[in-house]
């Protein structure tokens, strides 16, 4: 049986203007990470990431730190279907637009907006986001230039495809993505609903584990979300 590791990104600057880069928290998650992995002799024949750059930086972080312990860790393999669905478009373009059509969305698009500089944005925030994916995930959302869910779970499960069949062999592979390419691969592999895939994102934390066993076209899950890297250090433990 091979092993396949996905890594949820560290904590990214969501609300800023640099969305997509690391915080000082998201470098440090990822920086423990590969001290932890270091610390156990944990070893990989391959590692993966997506175009997207907190992807790339929660690599980047974890490589240094074990090769800062005298460990090898491999060079990343881009492959862009690891890559997240466009979150930031769905919020800044066409949230906005849905809110001005749809009565029931638009009362948790003027909360956010109202709140969206207090102490309780994330949640309010959150309660949108979910009604919005919702529409999206369940077709009702048709934007130009949206990339449907059935293109992004079919693009997810041809990444996460074409890492098994090239990696065989008994070997352990990793994977630097995002919560959404996470919450597909564990609801394909269970065969759940499409809807199961949003509930598994909205609980996947940052740099956290989730482990596959496979070989051939069986797959299975071995582990869920771990943190054991951030054991001594609650106060890292993030969703966002």
């Amino acid at each position: 049986m091979s092993t396949l590791v996905l890594v949820r990104h560290g904590q990214a600057s969501a609300f800023t203007e640099s969305p997509d880069r690391l915080t000082p928290i998201g470098w440090e998650q990822a920086r423990l990470l590969g001290r932890y992995w270091a610390e156990l002799d944990e070893r990989f024949d391959a590692a993966y990431h997506g175009t997207l750059r907190r992807q790339r930086e929660s690599y980047q972080a974890t490589a240094s730190a074990l090769r800062e312990e005298g460990k090898e860790f491999p060079e990343a393999i881009v492959l862009p279907g690891l890559n997240e669905y466009d979150a930031q478009d769905l919020i800044a373009e066409i949230a906005p637009r849905l809110a001005g059509r749809d009565s029931e969305f638009a009362p948790r698009w003027d909360s956010w907006i109202a709140n969206s500089q207090s102490s309780d944005r994330n949640r309010r925030f959150q309660r949108m986001f979910e009604a919005l994916v919702a529409r999206w995930v369940d077709g009702t959302l048709e934007e130009p230039g949206l990339e449907p869910w059935e293109s992004f779970r079919s693009r997810v499960a041809t990444a996460l495809r074409q890492i098994r069949e090239s990696q065989t062999g008994g070997r352990r592979v990793v994977a630097f993505t995002s919560g959404g390419p996470i919450g597909v691969a564990v609801q394909s592999t269970l065969g759940a609903s499409p809807n199961a895939a949003v509930e598994v994102n909205w609980r996947v934390r940052n740099t956290s584990l989730t482990r596959f066993l496979y070989s051939g076209s069986r797959v299975s899950l071995d582990g869920f979300n771990e943190l054991p890297h951030l054991a001594r250090s609650p106060r890292l433990v993030t969703f966002r």
